[in-house]
């Protein structure tokens, strides 16, 4: 691992800059790739690209930047991607400071800035030794998500058509299931989603094999798949709904038919019973009848203790006497009967015979 500072000026980075949507941002005379492909989009507020160009003007030094030297002697801005890009559209005259453009500037005001030394560290080896690095310096501003990550080693052609679909703002993914899907796009939480979905949690596998595939038309395909399956299965849209692992509930159901008007029937009771407190395992309940998705409301340590002393402490069924510790509080009539969380629907059960009668 090779790793230089050196001095570059505002003027060399500035030289042949270019920000376009689809193809990435460069500058340094077209050498510099100032926004690889598997960074997210430019995220400053005003408030911290107003903050870089201040620092600049007043000759005051900016934190170090990192780059990467490719073996054709290209590099790619490893660290201080938004610093960059501050600087530059500054320059480029797509915003003002203290209502004053770059060309509205004094030729020596100009000049200061164009001189003024950027400090760049230069980093060569290999894909690995430069990932790890990467992960060493991520310690300041926004950290990349570990999806990010990923794709700073998983890039080619795959990558490059998936985030088409899922990773731009306004995205194709994000029009069609932004009501379902917790996240940012930019952030890359609608690719991490859907490959952890299609890919059973194996992401990195599914990544590694799709890496040099022309397209992730899959992908796409699949999204659109779990999309309207649950527009159909679930037709009446809750918030709840958002941020549940829709993915792995199509995987199971795809095939199985379902009355949407009956699920919706038992969903409008389910979202009013006080005892379900997990609203969104609703969902997931209709569909898998396993209640730990509804996390039911759990007997109040004063209704175990009435229970307790009302039974004097025997197990109401293998009738042995038990600490009040050593007992575990069960509805009479179970919840799917219709039974309540209440005082009156409570009784104790020594932690053998509760957990064996969950167990059945």
């Amino acid at each position: 691992m090779k790793i230089d500072l050196k001095e570059i000026s505002i003027k060399e980075v500035f030289n042949g800059y270019i920000n376009d949507l689809e193809e990435g941002v460069v500058g340094y005379d077209g050498k510099l790739n100032i926004r690889p492909k598997y960074q997210r989009e430019f995220v400053y507020k005003d408030k911290q690209r107003d903050a870089v160009i201040e620092t600049v003007r007043k000759g005051f030094p900016l934190n170090v930047l990192y780059w990467v030297k490719n073996i054709d002697d290209t590099y790619e801005v490893m660290d201080g991607q938004q610093r960059t890009i501050s600087i530059c559209e500054y320059i480029a005259g797509k915003f003002s400071l203290n209502y004053q453009y770059f060309h509205n500037l004094e030729d020596t005001e100009k000049k200061q800035i164009l001189d003024y030394k950027l400090m760049v560290y230069f980093c060569e080896g290999t894909d690995k030794e430069k990932l790890d690095w990467f992960k060493t310096i991520n310690i300041a501003g926004e950290k990349l998500m570990d999806q990010e990550l990923r794709n700073a080693i998983y890039t080619g052609s795959w990558l490059t058509d998936a985030k088409r679909y899922f990773s731009k703002s306004n995205c194709a993914a994000q029009n069609m299931g932004s009501d379902y899907l917790k996240g940012s796009a930019i952030r890359q939480d609608y690719l991490q989603t859907t490959i952890s979905w299609i890919s059973h949690d194996t992401i990195e596998q599914y990544m590694a094999d799709n890496q040099h595939k022309p397209n992730a038309n899959e992908l796409w395909l699949y999204f659109q798949g779990v999309i309207n399956w649950i527009s159909v299965v679930f037709p009446k849209y809750r918030k709840e709904m958002k941020g549940i692992s829709f993915g792995n509930l199509y995987n199971e159901f795809k095939d199985k038919q379902f009355d949407s008007k009956e699920l919706e029937k038992e969903i409008t009771q389910l979202m009013q019973d006080e005892d379900v407190t997990k609203k969104p395992g609703i969902y997931s309940y209709v569909l898998t009848r396993n209640e730990k998705h509804l996390n039911i409301r759990a007997f109040t340590d004063r209704q175990k203790r009435e229970s307790y002393e009302k039974q004097k402490g025997i197990c109401a069924k293998c009738e042995e006497h038990f600490e009040l510790s050593g007992m575990e509080a069960d509805h009479i009539t179970p919840w799917h009967e219709g039974g309540k969380t209440i005082s009156e629907n409570c009784q104790m059960l020594c932690v053998n015979d509760n957990r064996t009668k969950s167990g059945k």
